[in-house]
């Protein structure tokens, strides 16, 4: 962004000035092919407004809505476009990762830690079910593809510190990507998220909070202290950069399947953005004549029936949730009592003909322990949500077996190794005398 999409922005050095180059032209005796999105605005999710991208933005100032990043596509249309684009994206580093998809993405020099193009499998046991393995990004989680272009972005701004609520895995993600960045994070989460989550978030230098409360009363805190604190709030849904990370996971998804889309897609949904993300990008895709023809899945938004707001709000009809009382499951990132976006989710869900399902604890742990076992994939609480939400929607008929689904595992079981042992009703062993 900045001076190289029409703007007044700050660029670095001259060395940065060679890294855009080398970035985004191809050069060819006399001709100049450039290869890069011009993001044209930021555009209000509710109400429409738009402003510019020139300068760090949160919500809407007309109405509290979230912020897409909106490009200039025209350049990248067609097959061979997007062929050119995603070749040149790959060869930048060792592991591009979700920077394959630079082409669509904001024209900044990353901060990376290897996230994206996470391996898709195909169950042994349902031929058309493939998992989506999220657990092999950095600090082990989708989080990572967010934060990574959340925390690019606040460099390239000239952020000093950030601040963030989590429900576990966002807090690692951003204690990370913060420190390769040598910005200041500022974390609040639950005391009782994962261990792992704490532990790495303290590893990495962040500041770190544990509020005896949910999410909900994490972000109060952010809010209530960042204007003091000198803080920049990147939590979820309220800056316009985490979306755009979260997106590659349906470009990847499409061009992992020949791209081409799934019937359904599965997401454990706690504040929704990887959902709201992947939606975007089936949108870019379709203007840029990147997929083939064909319907967009069926999204399912799955979560604990211990924090089930979505999937209260979708079987009522209504247009948003309500603040959900009481809130307890172990998998800790599906607990949260109120997402920010939860109007823009049960868009999606009634426009792309999917559901909302709330699976009970009991039923959660069942599938973790059928998938360890049967697949030898150790899930997070939240992919065996989705795992099964699966099984209901096979033995209800909402699904056929020959059904193309993709199921997102958001995060490496062994994160959850605690809470999971606990679930279990397991304790380590007492060694023999």
């Amino acid at each position: 962004m900045g001076a190289f999409s029409g703007g007044n922005a700050r660029r670095g050095d001259t060395t940065d000035f060679l890294w855009f180059l080398e970035t985004y032209f191809v050069f060819v005796p006399s001709v100049i092919f450039v290869l890069m999105p011009i993001i044209k605005k930021l555009e209000c999710s509710r109400c429409k407004e738009t402003v510019s991208a020139e300068t760090p933005q949160t919500l809407c100032p007309k109405c509290k809505g979230s912020f897409y990043v909106r490009y200039d596509l025209q350049q990248l249309r067609g097959v061979a476009a997007r062929d050119a684009a995603i070749a040149r994206d790959s060869k930048k580093t060792a592991w591009p990762g979700m920077w394959r998809y630079g082409a669509v993405l904001p024209e900044v020099k990353p901060v990376t830690l290897g996230e994206g193009w996470t391996p898709m499998m195909r169950s042994k046991r349902h031929p058309g079910a493939f998992l989506k393995e999220e657990g092999t990004n950095p600090t082990g989680s989708f989080k990572a593809r967010g934060l990574a272009l959340a925390v690019t972005m606040a460099r390239h701004y000239g952020l000093k510190k950030l601040a963030v609520p989590s429900a576990g895995n966002a807090a690692g993600a951003l204690a990370a990507y913060a420190a390769a960045a040598d910005i200041e994070a500022n974390i609040f989460m639950p005391k009782d998220v994962p261990f792992a989550n704490y532990v790495e978030a303290i590893a990495h230098g962040a500041n770190v909070t544990l509020v005896d409360g949910l999410i909900s009363d994490c972000g109060r805190i952010v809010a209530e202290r960042s204007k003091s604190e000198g803080w920049f709030d990147i939590s979820t849904l309220k800056e316009p950069f985490r979306v755009e990370g979260k997106k590659t996971m349906g470009y990847e998804l499409v061009e992992q399947l020949g791209w081409e889309y799934p019937d359904a897609v599965f997401y454990p949904t706690g504040g929704g953005v990887g959902l709201i993300g992947m939606w975007k990008a089936f949108a870019e895709l379709e203007e840029l004549g990147w997929v083939n023809p064909g319907k967009r899945p069926r999204m399912i938004a799955v979560q604990s029936a211990g924090c089930a707001p979505m999937a209260k709000a979708f079987d009522a009809g209504a247009d948003v949730s309500e603040m959900w009382p009481h809130a307890a499951t172990f998998a800790s990132g599906l607990r949260v009592p109120k997402p920010y976006g939860d109007s823009i989710m049960l868009e999606i869900l009634r426009e792309s003909e999917g559901v909302a399902l709330a699976i009970p604890d009991a039923e959660i742990l069942v599938s973790l322990l059928d998938w360890a076992k049967n697949e030898g994939i150790f899930l997070s609480p939240e992919g065996a949500a989705a795992t099964a939400a699966y099984d209901r929607l096979l033995a209800s008929g909402y699904l056929k077996p020959s059904d193309r689904v993709v199921l997102f595992n958001t995060g490496a079981g062994l994160k959850y190794t605690d809470v999971t042992a606990e679930a279990m009703g397991l304790k380590r062993p007492t060694a023999a005398a």
